[in-house]
Parts: structure tokens; C-alpha cells; sequence
């Protein structure tokens, strides 16, 4: 009778601790879908969402927040995206940055910080990837989400065997929750492909002349360090190539391969007739070869694998024990969008974009990203 008693009350108490643990679970699993606070500039002339642009992603998990910069004067439009894969931080802390920090003296800017946003809410299964990361600013800590490629399955499911994308292309079913095979999109689609629609209506009502979407790639990649360039762009980013070289920064052209379709920068180019670019930079957390996953390594991007992958030449970028942090990708992508612009103006002054308070590309080697992140409230 005893031994009866303190089985039910060890499992009462086991019982209870289940319960307790189960609720802190779902709470942080539901901490997952708030979105962190982006603080704009005093130069932002509207905030609006995606759905402004095409109504059916009107509260979905699709829809995302769109920031938009217009100067005094004319000149030319730019779109700028962010968190296309949200697990390549890089791309998304740029356009966060410049968000907070950007004056447009000519021409607009239209930012996408979080792309798809749906892939913020969930972190990639079997990876062990933290949920966020932190960044030491000049008030303390500021957090961010790390997220995954993939559009969430909760919000799109189930994947098929086989998925043929709108542009035509054959792909395994899970990349039908991937934002950057999923152009030009359909009205009727999944919601991926209703994102990707949303963006495309976005290039033509803003009238868009230049788009870049910014990312990030393994180091064992091979288009890494890249301007992935659409035809119509060829001459527009080899002259940001040669001002980037001028600069220090070690950049590969590659041309859009006109048989992969669905990716933004052939599609975009293709379809809106836009100037298409995207922007790839070195990531170890993103990589194969990588050690124990960690908030660390996103940041600081310092992994002991990837110096032994570079000296035994299984690497397409310079890997050594500094590692290749956060900070640096960023000053990359800040560094490639002047490039751009200068051969931009140089190229086609009538669609000039002028950009005042940006970033400077330096605070890869100095300051940090801290210092231009602004104040949580």
C-alpha cells in the first residue's frame, strides 16, 4: 500500500513538471511568431505592408512589413529585400540597418526587411540552430530572429512529391516553401508563391528600375562572394565590381543562368523588366562543415572546421581563425548597394538614387553594427 502511494505521487509530481514544462515550451514557441521591432528613420515617408500590393496575403503568415523612403527629389526607384531565407542574417540585419538609418535625398527606396516572414517564426528541423541572436549596441543587448529557408509548415503544408514552380522549373516538393524558387508567383498558389506574387506586384506599382536581394551562402559554395547579375544588368555590376575591387572588397561576377528559373534575379528581371541583382556573402553558420550550431558563430562567425576545410582548399573564400563575422557580411552588402548605385548614376541618370546617413561599409573593420542600430523603445 506504501509502495502504491509514492508511485502515484511520484508520477503526480512527474505529472505536474510535464505540465509545467509543456507551457513554458508553447510559450516560447509562440514568442517565435512576434516579429522584433524595427525603429525606422526619420526619413521614412510610409509603412505599409505587402498586401497593400496584392490583397490575399491581407492576415496571412505571407504578409510583411514595407518601408518606403521618398526623396525631394526624381530620380530613380529601388527595392531592397532582406530575409528572403531568414537563416542568412546578413541580408536581413543590411536592410534592418538601413531602415534606421536612411535619408533619401533622390529617388525612392523601398525596403522588404522580412520576406518572407513566415520563415521567422521557425527554425529548420534536425539543425539545432538558435532561435535568435543578440548584438551589443549603445543601449545594450538587442535581439533578433534566426530563422529558416523555408516558408514555415504550419502555414503551408503538405509539401508534394514533386514541385513544378511558376516559372516552369522540376524541384523536390520542399522547395515550394522556398520564396526564391517560387517567382513570378500565382494569384492562386500556395502562400510562398502568393508572397512571391505580392512582390512582383510591388516592383510594377512602385515602378521599380533597380531590385537587389540580398543573401548569404555556405563558404563551400561555389557562387559566394558573388553578384548573381539578370542580363539586362551585366554592364551595371561589372562597373560596381571594379569600384568594389578599388575598395578592397574581393567580389565574382556570375551571370543568371537563364534554365534555373524561379530565382528573383532571373524572374524579376524576365518578368518586371527591372535591373535584377542578387548579392551573395560568406556564412559558416550556414554551412555543412560547421561545428556545434550557436548564436556565436552567427555573429562572430568563427568556426575551427571551416580553418581546417580552408587549408585542405574545400573552401571558394579565404577562411582563418579571425572567421568571417556578421559585421563584415553586412559592410559587404552595404558596400556592394553603393557600388551599384555609383554605376547607377553613371550608367542611367535619370533613375539616379541618392542615399544620405547609410552605414559606411567600414564598420566591418571598426565600429560594428551596433552603433547604427537604434534604441529598443
Amino acid at each position: 500500500m506504501i509502495t502504491l502511494k509514492k508511485n502515484f505521487f511520484s508520477a503526480l509530481i512527474l505529472l505536474f513538471l510535464t505540465i509545467i514544462f509543456c507551457f513554458f515550451s508553447a510559450f516560447e514557441f509562440l514568442r517565435m511568431h512576434e516579429n522584433k521591432k524595427i525603429y525606422p528613420s526619420k526619413g521614412l515617408s510610409t509603412q505599409t505592408k505587402l498586401s497593400t500590393y496584392f490583397k490575399d496575403l491581407q492576415n496571412t503568415p505571407g504578409d510583411t512589413d514595407v518601408y518606403i523612403f521618398q526623396g525631394q527629389k526624381k530620380g530613380g526607384n529601388l527595392l531592397i529585400l532582406g530575409g528572403t531565407h531568414p537563416n542568412e542574417p546578413a541580408g536581413f540585419i543590411t536592410a534592418v540597418l538601413l531602415v534606421e538609418n536612411i535619408l533619401v535625398s533622390q529617388g525612392k527606396v523601398v525596403i522588404i526587411p522580412r520576406a518572407n516572414s513566415s520563415g521567422f517564426t521557425h527554425s529548420d528541423p534536425q539543425e539545432g540552430n538558435p532561435q535568435g541572436f543578440s548584438l551589443e549596441t549603445t543601449d545594450g543587448k538587442r535581439w533578433f530572429r534566426y530563422g529558416s529557408r523555408l516558408t514555415n509548415p504550419i502555414h503551408q503544408w503538405p509539401d508534394p512529391a514533386l514541385y513544378i514552380n511558376p516559372a516552369g522549373q522540376r524541384l523536390s516538393g520542399t522547395e515550394s516553401r522556398n520564396l526564391n524558387r517560387c517567382y513570378p508567383g500565382r494569384i492562386k498558389g500556395r502562400l510562398t508563391e502568393k508572397i512571391a506574387y505580392g512582390i512582383m506586384e510591388l516592383i510594377k506599382k512602385e515602378e521599380i528600375h533597380l531590385a537587389l536581394d540580398l543573401h548569404e551562402a555556405a563558404p563551400e559554395y561555389p557562387v559566394i562572394n558573388a553578384i548573381v547579375f539578370h542580363d539586362n544588368s551585366a554592364e551595371l555590376a561589372a562597373l560596381a565590381l571594379m569600384e568594389l575591387q578599388l575598395e578592397g572588397f574581393e567580389f565574382r561576377l556570375e551571370s543568371s543562368p537563364p534554365n534555373l528559373r524561379g530565382l528573383s534575379h532571373r524572374e524579376w528581371g524576365d518578368y518586371a523588366k527591372v535591373r535584377a541583382i542578387l548579392l551573395e556573402t560568406a556564412n559558416a553558420s550556414h554551412g555543412r562543415f560547421k561545428g556545434k550550431p550557436s548564436a556565436s558563430l552567427i555573429v562572430n562567425g568563427k568556426d575551427k572546421n571551416y580553418v581546417k576545410a580552408a587549408k585542405l582548399g574545400r573552401l571558394f573564400v579565404p577562411f582563418d581563425e579571425k572567421g568571417i563575422p556578421l559585421k563584415l557580411r553586412v559592410a559587404r552588402h552595404l558596400a556592394a548597394i553603393n557600388a551599384l548605385l555609383s554605376g547607377l548614376k553613371e550608367l542611367a541618370p535619370s533613375i539616379v538614387v541618392e542615399l544620405e546617413k547609410m552605414p559606411p561599409p567600414s564598420l566591418g573593420k571598426k565600429e560594428g553594427i551596433g552603433c547604427y542600430l537604434r534604441a529598443q523603445k
